[in-house]
């Protein structure tokens, strides 16, 4: 994918496509079991579930790839990205268990 931002740079398409890819996986598989939850109807609540998707798309798009600035890049390290990376993967699996629990225990 060649991708460019709004002045025509060309951006990485990998953080986006992750990032929308973990939005998928945790919005459609527990968007409509909590919504079953709160009482809506399994369509209503997959419907909502893939409008939240749409909306998280959109943000992603336009915080990773229109507004990104990739000459800033050679400015934060890849040790520093890599950390921050690190740190990030416990957090991702604590919200998948911090999601589950509630449907755990019902």
């Amino acid at each position: 994918m060649r991708l460019r931002n709004r002045h025509g740079s060309r951006v990485d398409p990998v953080p986006f496509v992750v990032v929308v890819g973990l939005t998928f996986m945790v919005l459609l598989s527990f968007g409509p079991l909590y919504g079953q939850a709160l009482g809506l109807s399994l369509e209503a609540a997959i419907a909502v579930s893939v409008a939240l998707f749409a909306v998280a798309t959109v943000a992603a798009y336009h915080r990773q790839i229109w507004t990104a600035r990739p000459e800033l890049r050679g400015h934060v390290s890849a040790a520093v990205r890599a950390e921050r990376l690190f740190y990030l993967i416990p957090i991702l699996a604590a919200l998948i268990v911090a999601l589950a629990v509630p449907l755990v225990a019902r």
